[in-house]
């Protein structure tokens, strides 16, 4: 029986198993993505608050756009992955963010959860009025590549930063 997720915005009910997410990602060495997970979870409720103050648009940094942060979770509420879904695109965002950004914690990848996290987000976009939908990933990053590809990615021309990493970019509609 394929097991039910589903996403939910972060809140501090979940505060003991968003750490163990954010410990495991710690741990394993990896960039953390969306870059929300950065965020030192230590106070948690203000890390909470920050996230729900950027949907709103609430003392967003100059430049900066709204941004929507969901925690995937399972029935038993373990935090499998996060996604940043931002409301609307800078140039760099354009060239390099895109709309969503999601991750699935370590552990819990080759299990089909970041082809659901990046249609769940799909339809957070819709509800948000964004019609086109630009999706990134790493030109090496072959798994991301095929969920997005799975999700009905078209490539677009890929960027390539001034360190040379080359981005590919895929919008869907």
């Amino acid at each position: 029986m394929e097991e039910k997720v589903l996403l939910v915005k972060p809140n501090v009910s979940l505060e003991k198993e968003y750490l163990d997410f954010y410990q495991e990602w710690k741990a394993s060495g990896e960039d953390m993505i969306p870059w929300v997970i950065e965020k030192d979870p230590t106070d948690f409720q203000g890390m909470v608050q920050f996230l729900l103050n950027n949907e709103k648009g609430i003392n967003l940094p100059e430049g900066w756009v709204r941004d929507s942060t969901y925690w995937l979770v399972n029935e038993s509420n373990r935090v499998l992955g996060a996604v940043n879904i931002r409301h609307s695109l800078t140039d760099r965002l354009f060239n390099c963010g895109g709309h969503i950004g999601y991750g699935i914690r370590p552990s819990e990848r080759r299990k089909g959860y970041a082809t659901k996290i990046l249609a769940f987000s799909l339809g957070k976009t819709k509800e948000l009025g964004i019609e086109k939908v630009l999706v990134v990933c790493d030109a090496d990053n072959i798994a991301s590549e095929r969920t997005i590809l799975k999700n009905g990615g078209k490539e677009d021309v890929s960027f390539t930063e001034e360190n040379g990493h080359v981005v590919k970019r895929f919008w869907i509609e």
